[in-house]
């Protein structure tokens, strides 16, 4: 799509959003967000000429490569028709692409919702300047909400643009590259409107199964052994942290706290005198070294801890399903899909989620 094309996609938009009543701030987010994203797609270049191109280093040629290599084994896999997305690459001007605030009230762990018409629910906003993250979260502090900013090295506009391949993505190894781009792409073949937890738990769970299938499919053997056991390892922690904030949760309804200053009394009370211990036991168990046990590296507050929630929550749940059914990753992704075809045409249930796991 030609960079015109792409603003006037834009534009009507813009248009249709304040058609239907956005108000002024959330007009002001979307615009300066708007102006963002066309920066980014008005500096993608071709690929191919990316590639040619010898102010780029070896390295991220290589990149690019691998990451044309996933996406034609993607839509192969899953037998759907290619699209241009990362048929372009663009370079940034700074490590992150964008900022996301999580914003959490203090007396409870709980990812506040912002919502724009046409476009559905997100548990965060997105910033494409770190100021501008930093400023929204300043304003929502005063109002006695807690915060965590965190950066990202990649995102989908969920078929809203073409996305392009971006030079945050070079942070990555092959290995955590290809399950990224797994990731992204899966929004490209299902995605539920208003329900992010649902969408990138199921984003999540089909790259991790996806990035196994991939490189079986190499005869990388050696790397599915070290691979499988730091991803038992991982999903030990994740579990773990799962559980322990929903100790946290279940502390603050106890406690009923009304300030933020009895919530934060409670949640570092909490933090070192039962999180940390219990981290550092669990890594230690598995003789993962401390600079490596990543929740002993992360600044946790009810933010931090929605947002991971946000990943992690159904991961379980969509494990036992699919051995429940007894499907392989192909016939269980589409067992999901007809089940979000039957959710659509029925009206008595409003929550795919529930529908899905009934």
């Amino acid at each position: 799509m030609g960079i015109l094309k792409k603003v006037l996609k834009l534009t009507i938009l813009v248009t249709l959003l304040l058609t239907f009543g956005v108000s002024c701030a959330k007009f002001n987010y979307l615009y300066e967000q708007g102006m963002g994203q066309m920066a980014l797609l008005s500096t993608g270049k071709d690929n191919k000429d990316v590639l040619k191109n010898v102010r780029v280093s070896k390295t991220q040629k290589e990149k690019i490569k691998k990451i044309e290599e996933l996406k034609k084994y993607f839509y192969r896999y899953w037998e759907k028709k290619e699209t241009r997305i990362y048929s372009q690459t663009t370079m940034l001007k700074q490590r992150a692409v964008t900022y996301l605030v999580i914003v959490s009230p203090h007396q409870e762990i709980k990812a506040m919702d912002n919502c724009f018409p046409l476009m559905g629910c997100f548990p965060y906003l997105g910033f494409f300047n770190l100021n501008s993250a930093k400023q929204f979260a300043k304003e929502q502090e005063v109002e006695d909400m807690v915060t965590w900013i965190r950066p990202v090295y990649a995102y989908s506009t969920l078929g809203y643009f073409t996305d392009t391949i971006l030079s945050s993505f070079f942070e990555y190894d092959d290995y955590e590259l290809s399950e990224l781009i797994f990731h992204e792409l899966f929004h490209t073949i299902f995605f539920v409107k208003n329900q992010v937890d649902l969408n990138e738990n199921l984003a999540m769970y089909f790259s991790e199964h996806m990035l196994e299938q991939y490189y079986i499919s190499i005869n990388q053997t050696e790397y599915m052994k070290f691979e499988q056991k730091k991803d038992a390892d991982n999903k030990q922690i994740k579990t773990l942290v799962v559980h322990l904030a929903s100790e946290l949760q279940n502390l603050y309804k106890s406690l009923l706290p009304k300030t933020k200053e009895e919530s934060d009394a409670i949640l570092n009370e909490f933090l070192e005198d039962r999180f940390k211990v219990e981290v550092m036991k669990k890594c230690q168990a598995l003789d993962i070294q401390p600079k490596d046990c990543f929740p002993l590296e992360r600044k946790w507050n009810n933010a931090s801890f929605a947002a991971f929630l946000t990943y992690e929550k159904k991961s379980n749940d969509l494990a036992s399903l699919q051995k429940k059914l007894g499907l392989d990753l192909k016939g269980y992704y589409n067992w999901i899909a007809k089940k979000y075809d039957d959710f659509l045409e029925q009206d008595e249930e409003k929550d795919f989620e529930v529908f899905l796991f009934k």
